[in-house]
């Protein structure tokens, strides 16, 4: 038998590296969840044409770049928010897709990303949300006419902000039940519920959408594995279609057959 003596400090030793790990995991969760770039070029610079970019500011004080095209006759408006790498300069493929199929764009750039001030926290991507679609509306844009495209992270403040504000439509890819769920697999010894800030409970909003929905998540998905899509979708109101992308990862989101689905679903949805 061990002595009593060798197993009190095994089990102290163990618990002050437990200890430690979790402490750096509460203190620098936020360099885990959020990989932002600061570069800040003109729309131009990225090939793109006809975009003008916006400042917009927050109700609490940060400072946001929004890149915005028109819309053809009566197409609606497309708020896209991108997921937690990069920066919109990085989707301005995506956006030309979108544009050249006569969509009206409005990708917005989250607080700490690209030329947005700030850092990047839950609350604080909700008030981007909302600021973005706000300044939308002001334009004169009635809400049936904006369709928000949630990519990956930016999938949790897409579900909550079309719960609380009238939409045409809702497009989520490769989407999670919750922020949190995904951490609780990734770290089955933690307990992340209690540790983590910023949870996007996509799972508790979803009901409230009353617009239809197009979820898009494929088989074969590491980053945010297809059950938790497919999950959300469950929970989520009709009228909603669910598209399996087929054995691809979370590189599918970028991809213009991935943008293609979604040109479908609008056409079927917002077309006159």
């Amino acid at each position: 038998m061990m002595p009593v003596s060798f197993v009190k400090l095994t089990l102290v030793t163990f618990g002050l590296v437990y200890a430690v790990a979790l402490s750096g995991m509460y203190a620098f969760q936020r360099d885990l969840q959020y990989f932002p770039t600061r570069r800040d070029p003109a729309p131009g610079a990225v090939g793109l044409t006809g975009v003008t970019p916006v400042t917009l500011t927050t109700p609490d004080g940060e400072t946001l770049v929004l890149w915005q095209s028109p819309a053809t006759g009566d197409r609606p408006t497309i708020l896209f928010l991108h997921g937690n790498a990069g920066e919109i300069a990085d989707r301005a493929d995506r956006l030309a897709f979108y544009q050249a199929r006569g969509y009206g764009t409005a990708f917005v750039s989250w607080r700490g990303y690209g030329g947005s001030s700030g850092r990047p926290t839950e609350a604080g991507l909700l008030i981007d949300a909302k600021t973005a679609y706000d300044h939308l509306r002001a334009q004169g844009l009635p809400p049936d006419r904006i369709v928000l495209v949630g990519e990956s992270l930016g999938t949790g403040p897409a579900v909550m902000t079309a719960a609380a504000n009238p939409v045409g439509a809702v497009i989520l890819e490769a989407p999670y039940s919750a922020a949190v769920d995904i951490a609780r697999r990734a770290y089955p010894w933690a307990p992340v519920g209690l540790l983590m800030k910023d949870q996007y409970r996509s799972r508790d909003h979803i009901a409230a959408i009353n617009a239809p929905l197009l979820i898009l998540h494929g088989e074969a998905d590491r980053v945010i594995p297809q059950g938790f899509g497919k999950r959300l979708f469950d929970l989520a109101r009709e009228p909603k279609t669910f598209l399996s992308l087929g054995p691809v990862g979370h590189e599918a989101l970028f991809s213009p057959a991935t943008w293609a689905h979604e040109v479908e679903f609008l056409d079927r949805t917002t077309g006159p």
